[in-house]
């Protein structure tokens, strides 16, 4: 007895310590693969935020660029400039030149109608050979030291972009946007001078909301003065490495104890003024600051776990190692029980089996033959000889091929669902913008009719598979469509509630009978009123499966008098939605 109760001990104990080192191992493999996706995740959020935001900055320096273009383009145009240069009256080009440029010149008054971004703090014009045409003493063309910094020594055949140094009137120095403009002769088209223009960049309020830092690299040298001298020094050194890179490169450095994402990028590849290269510096602190607490809040949760999982193998241990003569007794009703269940389970797996294999041979032995009866018409369509009797029956069976396509399709669909083969992707989904898609889509096709198309929705995201999200629209719009009254309309409206949105699509058009509403959802039914309406009577199931499926439903909330409603329910981005099993 004593031998068996020690031996039974024994056994507890090596079963307890076997379980609780495979839940330490289980635990740590999941606390590292948490650290990992959560430091991936994080660089992904950031790299999108990263990419985002140097996207909007640099369509901002993109607009302001064509509009200081279409500007210069006018301001080389006038009559009066023109004239001092082609007459070779250069003592009159810069007094020709102010009355000309006044509206752009630099101003103090507040009041002046003209933004910012177009007014310049000098200008100079260049001869055909690319040489400076100093002003008078007396001019408004602006102070500029060292104006032979303009010079083009081939001239001025296209507009260029460059950057230079001058000295503001707080004897600052500031970093200047130089564009020069070709004047092209009005006799005999080449280019006979050139204006070039001073303008200051402009820094983008955004990027200073978010703690983006930016200046620009010219000559080896960084100006940046948000940055302090030791820290200039620091970014001056790795800007020749991200230049050197590759077209868009960005390194990871530390200024004054804070982690920062450097990105360089050039302003003016095609200039033949000297490179200057934006810089960026990206602050990296919400993004490291976010990793330490993922990272914490996984290690806290793992730790809760291993700490679980000790305490179930001690009980565990406890409950398997109690009289071992007792697992071995098995009642032949546990062996009819188990029988029943294997046979079941086969049973079903031979179901699911042929279910799959009833996909493949039909997706086979449907949509070849369609494929295949489609080209043929087309190529027939194709010959030159024929009648337009027989080209607009062609045609005819050429849409028929497509309908058929589009009905395999749909049968195949819904029997994977059947089958319980279709899996949903879960992302965020932009539905506003999926739904301007399609209406755009909708007023497209060939056949529409006179409809007004009403929305509502605000930018909002739902969870779901985005292919299958934009099934269900297109199915309830394509109804809203078919169904509609020539000179009619079609309502979309969203609205949420708690964790849900309701899509409620509205359209004008003959109601649907009383006894017709509760088989409208029925696979291949069509009321009476659809009789001469093209169509194959699958989309509403196939809209309300796909909405299940995501978590939702698909619901009809009116029909009456000249107006009908569908409303389909989805759940909001980040809430996860439930299993469903297709009836």
């Amino acid at each position: 007895m004593n031998s068996t109760h020690s031996g039974v001990a024994g056994f507890r104990a090596r079963l307890a310590i076997a379980m609780t080192l495979l839940a330490l191992v289980i635990t740590g493999s999941a606390l590292y693969f948490a650290q990992q996706k959560v430091a991936a995740e994080t660089e992904h959020d950031f790299q999108t935020d990263f990419h985002n935001e140097l996207a909007a900055l640099h369509e901002v320096q993109e607009i302001r660029h064509a509009v200081l273009a279409e500007r210069c383009r006018s301001l080389v145009r006038r009559p009066r400039i023109h004239a001092a240069l082609e007459d070779n009256a250069l003592d009159l080009l810069y007094l020709s030149a102010q009355d000309e440029l006044r509206d752009i010149m630099e101003q103090t008054n507040i009041a002046d109608p003209l933004p910012q971004v177009l007014q310049v703090c000098f200008y100079r014009f260049l001869d055909a050979t690319g040489a400076v045409i100093s002003p008078e003493a007396e001019s408004s063309a602006g102070a500029l030291e060292d104006e032979f910094r303009l010079t083009q020594s081939n001239g001025v055949a296209k507009q260029q972009l460059g950057y230079l140094k001058r000295r503001d009137s707080d004897g600052l120095m500031a970093i200047i946007e130089v564009l020069a403009m070709p004047i092209i002769s009005s006799e005999t088209g080449e280019p006979i001078a050139a204006l070039v223009l001073g303008f200051r960049p402009v820094v983008a309020a955004k990027a200073q909301a978010r703690g983006m830092k930016r200046g620009i690299w010219l000559n080896a040298e960084l100006h940046l003065p948000e940055l302090n001298q030791s820290a200039r020094e620091i970014v001056a050194l790795e800007l020749p490495k991200v230049v050197s890179a590759a077209e868009f490169s960005q390194v990871t450095l530390r200024i004054e104890g804070k982690a920062y994402r450097l990105f360089c990028k050039c302003l003016n590849p095609d200039s033949t003024y000297p490179a200057a290269y934006e810089v960026c510096l990206y602050p990296l602190g919400d993004l490291l600051a976010r990793q330490r607490r993922l990272i914490w809040q996984a290690a806290l949760a793992c730790g809760a776990l291993m700490l679980g999982g000790v305490v179930a193998s001690h009980l565990l241990a406890v409950r398997l190692s109690a009289p071992v003569e007792r697992l071995a007794i098995d009642s032949e009703e546990h062996r009819t029980l188990r029988k029943r269940a294997e046979t079941a389970l086969e049973m079903t797996s031979a179901e699911l089996q042929r279910a799959a294999r009833f996909s493949a041979d039909a997706s086979h032995q449907l949509k070849t033959p369609a494929t295949v009866l489609r080209a043929g018409l087309e190529n027939l369509l194709a010959r030159e000889r024929l009648s337009p009797e027989i080209r607009e029956e062609l045609a005819a069976l050429v849409h028929q091929t497509f309908r058929l396509t589009s009905i395999v399709e749909d049968l195949l669909l819904l029997s994977r669902m059947d089958a319980g083969q279709l899996r949903i992707h879960f992302s965020s989904v932009d539905l506003a913008h999926l739904i301007d898609g399609l209406v755009d889509d909708l007023s497209a096709l060939p056949d529409s009719i006179d409809v007004a198309v009403e929305t509502d929705c605000e930018s909002v995201f739902v969870a779901g598979e985005k292919c299958y999200v934009a099934i269900i629209l297109q199915n309830l719009l394509e109804n809203a469509r078919k169904y509609n009254r020539p000179g009619g309309r079609i309502r979309l409206v969203c609205r949420k509630h708690a964790e849900w949105l309701s899509l409620t699509i509205g359209n004008t058009g003959a109601a649907i009978p009383a006894e017709a509403r509760k088989h409208i959802f029925e696979r291949f039914h069509r009321a009476t009123k659809g009789e001469n309406v093209p169509g194959h009577g699958l989309g509403l199931n196939l809209a309300r499966e796909l909405a299940r499926l995501h978590g939702g439903d698909l619901r009809l909330v009116e029909s009456e008098g000249d107006w009908t409603a569908f409303e389909v329910r989805f759940r909001l981005a980040d809430i996860p939605a439930p299993a469903y099993e297709p009836a």
